[in-house]
Formats: C-alpha cells, sequence, structure tokens
C-alpha cells in the first residue's frame, strides 16, 4: 500500500452548487485502491475541506462494473459514517466522466444508491439515504447544547421540537425561532464537542422554518474539526424524516434547504419524501473547482 506521505490524484469539487464558490468543498479521490487508513486521512487533514471522500472498488456483486463503488468519508481529523455533500461531489465527478445514470456506494452506514442528472447544463446527483430514524434528545442535552451555542431556550421554535435524527448519520436538531437567532451563531467549540462525541453526532442541524416547505439550516461540526459545514447533505436526509416523522410536512413532500449563506457559500439542498418509502432523498448540483 501507499505510505501517507504519498498523496493520489484528488479532485476538488463543491456540492449543492453550480458555482464553484458557492456549496460546500469536498475533496475527491476516484481511486483511493492504493491508500490506507492514515492515508487517507492525511489526504483529509491537508485538504482541510469539511470532509474528503475515496473511492476503491466495491464489495463482490454490488451493482455494475465502474457503477459501484466502496466509499469511505474523513473530515480532517476523523473518519465519518456517511457524507451527504461528498457523496454528490464523488457523484458529479464520476458523471463528468462516465455520463449521467445510476450508482451505488456501500459506505459504513449501508449501501447508498445515487443518480446523476443533466439538466440546463448542469450536473445533479441524488442520493437515497438508509432507513432513518428520529428518537427523543433528553433534555439535559439539548440544554448544554443550548448553552455551549449561548442560546437562550426561549430562542427556540416551540413547533419544531428538538429531536435526534439519523438517515447515515447522527444530527441533533435544533430549530430557531428567527432567522436573526440562526444567522447568530458564535459557540462554544470544545464544550459542544464533548457533548457530540459523548451522544455520536456528527452535526447539530440547526433550522429556521421560512414557510411550509423552505427551510434555512446551520450546522456546526466541531467532531470533525471544523466550525461550520457550509452544506451538509446528510443533515438535510436527518431533517427530512424528522419532519416527516413529526408530522411538519405531508408524507410525500418537496423540500429546499438553504445553507452555507452565513458563510458566504450559498447552497441549496432538495429533500424528498415519498410516501410509502421511510428513505429520504437529497439532491444537489456539483461544479469541479
Amino acid at each position: 500500500m501507499k505510505s501517507s506521505e504519498e498523496t493520489p490524484e484528488v479532485l476538488h469539487y463543491t456540492a449543492f452548487s453550480a458555482d464553484p464558490s458557492g456549496g460546500n468543498p469536498a475533496g475527491v479521490v476516484l481511486d483511493a485502491s492504493g491508500l490506507d487508513d492514515a492515508g487517507m486521512l492525511a489526504v483529509a487533514a491537508r485538504l482541510g475541506y469539511s470532509e474528503s471522500v475515496f473511492l476503491t472498488p466495491p464489495p463482490e456483486g454490488l451493482g455494475e462494473p465502474g457503477r459501484a463503488f466502496t466509499v469511505r468519508y474523513f473530515s480532517p481529523v476523523a473518519e465519518v459514517p456517511f457524507c451527504g455533500h461528498a457523496t454528490v461531489a464523488a457523484a458529479v465527478a464520476l458523471g463528468e466522466r462516465t455520463g449521467p445514470g445510476d450508482l451505488v456506494f456501500a459506505t459504513r452506514a449501508g449501501e447508498v444508491p445515487v443518480s446523476v442528472a443533466e439538466r440546463d447544463g448542469t450536473l445533479r446527483a441524488t442520493l437515497t439515504s438508509v432507513v432513518p430514524y428520529v428518537e427523543d434528545a433528553a433534555a439535559g442535552d439539548v440544554a448544554e447544547a443550548l448553552a455551549a451555542l449561548d442560546w437562550p431556550a426561549a430562542d427556540l421554535d416551540p413547533a419544531l421540537p428538538p429531536r435526534i435524527a439519523f438517515a447515515g448519520a447522527r444530527h441533533l436538531v435544533l430549530a430557531a425561532a428567527s432567522r436573526e437567532r440562526l444567522a447568530d451563531l458564535d459557540y462554544d467549540f470544545e464544550r459542544l464537542r464533548s457533548l457530540m462525541l459523548r451522544l455520536d453526532l456528527t452535526t447539530v442541524q440547526l433550522v429556521w422554518r421560512e414557510s411550509a416547505a423552505v427551510f434555512h439550516v446551520r450546522d456546526p461540526f466541531p467532531v470533525g474539526g471544523v466550525v461550520e459545514d457550509p452544506a451538509t447533505g446528510a443533515a438535510a436526509a436527518a431533517f427530512g424524516a424528522y419532519a416527516r416523522a413529526l408530522g411538519l410536512v405531508p408524507e410525500a413532500s418537496l423540500l429546499t434547504l438553504h445553507q452555507g449563506e452565513d458563510l458566504g457559500r450559498p447552497a441549496e439542498l432538495t429533500v424528498e419524501l415519498r410516501a410509502g418509502d421511510p428513505r429520504v432523498r437529497v439532491t444537489g448540483a456539483g461544479a469541479r473547482m
């Protein structure tokens, strides 16, 4: 195997934006078969993006040759089980090389089907999550999260109660009562990181509801060594499950999530819920940087 000092070809893509200056950047290694775990982590740490994605040959019998892969995701400090924006980035990179169509990614969280389609000259990828779940968040844990964020409990939206939601990774969902509250984010990095490690959270999904199907979101990511994720596909999928489980939206819905605006990297994530299918679909554009 290659040592961690050797560097494979690393592509730079943004996800959930057709503009390279928007969305969430990811490092994409389409052939990571020569890298061990330390090598993947070293690449991710060098790049400093919230996640980088590494593709290797798929498990036997998974998908068509050239359309199925084993996929792993690394933040600058640790491996994560699933990452939506890096999935979109990798799928768009593959789509540019092999054309639109269906892909299958074998991730630590499970098999994730991805489809790539072209619209108006832009490639867009749709991932289908693993089966999600939503569970109660303990009052003490919510209080600790709010203390780390320096958010008064009175600034939460009572119509969107705190929950832990999973669609490949775990996220604590907290809803702000105003756009101003969401915009004012200056949190205690180590305190929130400690809580998230204890609860096995990947991000905290902070959300403000603009209208029935439009939301603005932010995702602190201290467990990944990153203050904030500019666009978070895994959290978007988890939020779709949350919204459906709490009856906030119809069973079949199309939601729009805006993210990254407060970081100067605007992104748009489309979340689709289908009647009779517990999985959540998340769609976004991508572009090479």
